[in-house]
C-alpha cells in the first residue's frame, strides 16, 4: 500500500523491478506503481530525475517510500540500524545513480579540522590543514552509499595546469584502513546519506591552495557524477609531522618560531644594542592569501612548492624588488619621499596587504630589519619555523676573498676605490629550521636566509638556505651561500698597505673584528638570546682558527695567512657608561696597552665619520693626531670625545658613527689598527594603558615622547598598531619643540581576548629609532 514501509537491502530496489520481495514478505503490485506514476506530474518526474536528493526534501506523501540501511556494508561489520529513505516506486535504471549533493568542509575555527592542524589562529573559515596529517569532511549523498555497488574518489588540483606526475593533480582512493605518508581516503561515519571522510594526506605535498572535486559511479549501470566544490582548500607545511622535512621537536619552539604572531628585532651596535617590537600577523585578514600570492608571483611553478628549500630560496628573492618585482623596495639613501620610512614600519601586516592589494607593486621602503621581519612572516605563515637574527658587526664581503680587506696607500690614508668590503653595525636576516636530505648528515636545523639585497646568488639578489652548521666549521663549498654568511660573521679584518712598486703588502690582523653578539628573542620570553655560539665556535679558539683557515682556502685569496704578524702593543675603544645619547656630546675612552718589557712610542690618528648602518661611510665630522708614549706593561686611557655640535646635522638613520684608528708603533714598525661603530641612543615612547581592555569596548592608552635634541622636530607623526587592537594608525603630532614633552591619547577597540601588545614608533625626519611598546591584557566581555 502507499506510505507503508518496507526495507531494501544491498541492491533490492523496490518498484524497479517485477517481483521484487519487500522486507515483509509481500510482492509489490504492478498496477500500484502504475498509479503512483499517474499521480506524478510532468515537472515532479523531471525533477526526481535530475535531482534525486533535492526530490527527496520535496516528495508528497503519495510517494510510495522504503527503509534503507543507513550504515556502510562491509563484510564481518554488524549493520548500523536502518532510517527512513524515501524512493518512488516506478524508477528509472539511472535514478539509483549516486551523486554529492553537498560537501562541507568542517572548515570553522573551533572545529577539529582547524584545532588538530594547528591553523585556529587564521583569520576567516576557509579549511586550512597541514601535510601528512589526516583531515575530515563530510558529504550528503543522494542516496546511502554502498560500498559493494558504488565507487567513490576525490581529486585535489592545485596551480593553473595541474598533473599528476607533478604532484599538483591528486587523486584520494577509499581504503578500508589508513596508512601514514601517502593520499588515502577512510568512511569513518555514515547515517542514511551522509558520510564523513577522514582523508590522509602526503608529508611531502605541494603547499598552496586546492580546488575539491568529488566523483561518484553506480558499478551496476556506469553512470558516474562528479561534484566540483567551490571552496578552496589550503595545505601547509607541517612542523608538527615528523615525515615533514620542517619537522621541529619541541612543542616550546614550535609556539615560538611558528605560532607567535609578534616578536622582537634588534639593531644599534655591540655595546648599545636596541630592541623593537615587530608585528609579524602571519594569521590576520588577508595574509595567509598574500603569502600564498608571493609565491605565485614568482617563475617558480607549483610542483617546487612542496620543498621547503625551494620555498625559502623563492621567498629570499621575491621579498626584495630588483629582479622580479617582489615585495619591498630597499631605500638607503634617507629620501624616502613616495614611500614609507623603513624605520617608520613596525609590522609586516600593512606592508603584505599593500602588496597584494596593489597587484605586486612593491611596497617602499625597506630596510634590512623590515625584509627580516616580512621574511618571518612569510615562512612562519606557509608553516616553517623561523626567527628574525641580527648580526652586530657584520661583514659584507664583496670579492668572495673571505676577509674583509682595508686597503692604505703609502702614507697609510684609505684608498676609497678599493675599499669596497665594509662592515655593517647590524645586519638583519633570518634562520629556518629545517632537514636538509640535500647535504651531508648533520647540516639540517637552523639554516640562514637573507632577503636583504646585497649581492646575486646565480643572478639573483637572494642568499641561502645554508645550513648554520656548515658555516661554524668552515665547510662554505657547502650550498646555498656559505661563503658570503661565513664571511658576515667570521671573516678576519685584513689591512694592506700599497709598496711602492704598486703591489699590497699585509700589515695586521684582526681576528675579533666581526660577527658579535647575534642575537635573536628568546623562546617564551622578551629577552634576548645571544646565538653566536651557534654560528660559530668561541673566538680564538682552536676550532675557530682552523674554521677560518679552512674557510679561506676556498676564497679569492687562499694564501692570507700565510705571513703572521707580530703585535705587541694593543688598541681598543670602551664604551663611558650606557654610552653617547642624542643631543649631548659623544665621550668615548681609547685604550692603548704595551704587552712588551720595552718602551713603545706611536701616533695615533683618529677619523670618525658619519655611517649608515650598512657600513658605508657617508661624511667625516672629526680628525685627530695623538702622540702615544707607553712604559713597560703600560696601558693608558685616553679621553675622547665629539662635540655635539659637529655632528647634529651630518646624521642620516641610524645616528651611527665609526671611529677609526690608525697608526705604527715606531720601534717595531707594528701597525695599530681599529674601527668601532657606536650610535646615539635615542629615547623611547612611553604607552600606558589607561584603565581595563575588554572585546568590544573602546580602550585607551596614553604615548608619552621627549624631544632629546636642542632643536624643534618638524611633522612628527606617530604611528600606532596592534594585532587584535587595531589597525595601523598614524597620529599626526606636528612639530615638538626642543627638549619638549608631548603626550597624546590612542584609542582602540579590542576584538580578541588575551595577552596582546599595543607598538608605536615615531615618523621624523630628524630622528629614527624611536618606538616603544606596552602590553594590553584584554578580557572577555
Amino acid at each position: 500500500m502507499p506510505g507503508e514501509r518496507l526495507s531494501i537491502r544491498d541492491n533490492s530496489a523496490v518498484g524497479r523491478f517485477h517481483g521484487v520481495s519487500a522486507s515483509n514478505g509481500h510482492v509489490v503490485p504492478e498496477k500500484q506503481s502504475e498509479a503512483s506514476e499517474k499521480k506524478e506530474n510532468g515537472c515532479s518526474r523531471w525533477l526526481r530525475k535530475a535531482c534525486p536528493c533535492c526530490f527527496r526534501r520535496q516528495s508528497s506523501s503519495d510517494d510510495v517510500t522504503g527503509e534503507v540501511d543507513g550504515g556502510l556494508v562491509v563484510e564481518g561489520e554488524n549493520e548500523s540500524p536502518s532510517t527512513p529513505l524515501p524512493l518512488t516506486v516506478d524508477t528509472d535504471v539511472d535514478d539509483l545513480s549516486l551523486k554529492v549533493c553537498s560537501v562541507n568542509l568542517l572548515s570553522q575555527k573551533s572545529q577539529q579540522n582547524r584545532k588538530e592542524h594547528h591553523t585556529h589562529k587564521y583569520h576567516g573559515d576557509q579549511l586550512i590543514i597541514r601535510r601528512g596529517q589526516a583531515f575530515q569532511i563530510e558529504l550528503d549523498l543522494s542516496r546511502p552509499f554502498n560500498p559493494n555497488t558504488d565507487k567513490l574518489h576525490l581529486e585535489l588540483r592545485t596551480g593553473p595546469l595541474p598533473l599528476v606526475s607533478k604532484g599538483t593533480h591528486v587523486i584520494v582512493l577509499l581504503v578500508e584502513e589508513l596508512q601514514d605518508e601517502r593520499w588515502e581516503a577512510k568512511i569513518v561515519e555514515q547515517n542514511a546519506t551522509r558520510v564523513k571522510l577522514s582523508i590522509n594526506s602526503s608529508a611531502t605535498a605541494v603547499i598552496g591552495k586546492y580546488k575539491l572535486s568529488i566523483t561518484t559511479q553506480y558499478l551496476k549501470s556506469g553512470q558516474t557524477s562528479t561534484h566540483d566544490h567551490d571552496k578552496d582548500i589550503y595545505m601547509l607545511f607541517n612542523p608538527w609531522c615528523e615525515e615533514d622535512t620542517v619537522y621541529m621537536e619541541s612543542e616550546k619552539e614550535l609556539k615560538e618560531y611558528v605560532s607567535n604572531d609578534t616578536g622582537r628585532i634588534y639593531y644599534g651596535t655591540e655595546l648599545q644594542i636596541g630592541a623593537r617590537t615587530w608585528n609579524f600577523g602571519q594569521f590576520d585578514e588577508g595574509i595567509l592569501e598574500a603569502c600564498l600570492y608571493v609565491l605565485e608571483n614568482s617563475e617558480v611553478p607549483p610542483s617546487g612548492r612542496g620543498d621547503p628549500i625551494n620555498v625559502v630560496r623563492v621567498i629570499s628573492a621575491m621579498i626584495n624588488s630588483p629582479d622580479d618585482r617582489g615585495v619591498l623596495e630597499g631605500n638607503w639613501s634617507g629620501n624616502y619621499a613616495g614611500g614609507t620610512p623603513p624605520t617608520a614600519w613596525s609590522g609586516s601586516v600593512d606592508i603584505l596587504r599593500r602588496y597584494h592589494k596593489e597587484g605586486g607593486t612593491p611596497v617602499k621602503y625597506g630596510q634590512c630589519w623590515v625584509f627580516s621581519g616580512v621574511t618571518t612572516t612569510v615562512l612562519r605563515c606557509l608553516g616553517i619555523p623561523t626567527r628574525s637574527v641580527t648580526n652586530f658587526q657584520s661583514a659584507h664581503d664583496t670579492d668572495v676573498s673571505l676577509t674583509t680587506d682595508v686597503y692604505f696607500d703609502e702614507n697609510m690614508e684609505p684608498i676609497d676605490l678599493l675599499n669596497s668590503d665594509s662592515v655593517w653595525n647590524f645586519h638583519v636576516w633570518n634562520d629556518c629550521w629545517m632537514a636538509r636530505p640535500d647535504l651531508p648528515a648533520g647540516m639540517g636545523g637552523w639554516q640562514a636566509v637573507d632577503s636583504t639585497p646585497q649581492e646575486t646568488s646565480q643572478g639573483t639578489y637572494r642568499c641561502g638556505p645554508v645550513s648554520l652548521a656548515a658555516v661554524r666549521s668552515g665547510q662554505v663549498y657547502l650550498k646555498y651561500d656559505a661563503p658570503f654568511v661565513f664571511a658576515e660573521v667570521n671573516s678576519d679584518k685584513i689591512y694592506w698597505q700599497r709598496n711602492l712598486d704598486g703591489t699590497f703588502g699585509q700589515i695586521h690582523i684582526e681576528k675579533k673584528a666581526v660577527g658579535h653578539c647575534i642575537s635573536t628573542k628568546a623562546v617564551g620570553s622578551d629577552e634576548r638570546a645571544d646565538i653566536t655560539h651557534v654560528y660559530k665556535h668561541p673566538e680564538g679558539s682552536e676550532e675557530e682558527r682552523i674554521a677560518v683557515e679552512t674557510a679561506c682556502r676556498y676564497g679569492s685569496k687562499p694564501d692570507v695567512y700565510s705571513s703572521p704578524a707580530a703585535e705587541d702593543v694593543r688598541v681598543e675603544v670602551r664604551m663611558v657608561g650606557d654610552g653617547p645619547r642624542m643631543g649631548g656630546d659623544a665621550h668615548l675612552n681609547i685604550v692603548v696597552q704595551n704587552l712588551s718589557s720595552q718602551p713603545r712610542r706611536a701616533n695615533l690618528h683618529s677619523q670618525v665619520a658619519v655611517m649608515y648602518y650598512t657600513g658605508v661611510l657617508k661624511e667625516t665630522v672629526k680628525k685627530d693626531k695623538l702622540p702615544v708614549e707607553l712604559m713597560p706593561y703600560e696601558e693608558k686611557v685616553i679621553d675622547w670625545v665629539l662635540p655635539y655640535e659637529q655632528y647634529q646635522n651630518q646624521l642620516v638613520d641610524q645616528a651611527a658613527l665609526m671611529l677609526t684608528l690608525s697608526g705604527r708603533v715606531t720601534e717595531t714598525q707594528q701597525v695599530l689598527a681599529n674601527q668601532t661603530s657606536f650610535r646615539l641612543q635615542t629615547p623611547d615612547l612611553k604607552i600606558e594603558p589607561v584603565g581595563e581592555a575588554y572585546v568590544g569596548k573602546e580602550a585607551s592608552a596614553k604615548i608619552t615622547f621627549t624631544n632629546p635634541l636642542p632643536c624643534i622636530l618638524r611633522n612628527v607623526v606617530v604611528r600606532v598598531e596592534g594585532l587584535g587592537l587595531r589597525d595601523l594608525h598614524p597620529i599626526k603630532v606636528g612639530d615638538v619643540g626642543k627638549h619638549a614633552n608631548v603626550t597624546v591619547t590612542e584609542h582602540f577597540l579590542p576584538t580578541i581576548p588575551g595577552a596582546r601588545k599595543l607598538v608605536a614608533s615615531l615618523d621624523c625626519r630628524q630622528l629614527s629609532q624611536v618606538h616603544g611598546v606596552a602590553d594590553i591584557m584584554v578580557h572577555e566581555n
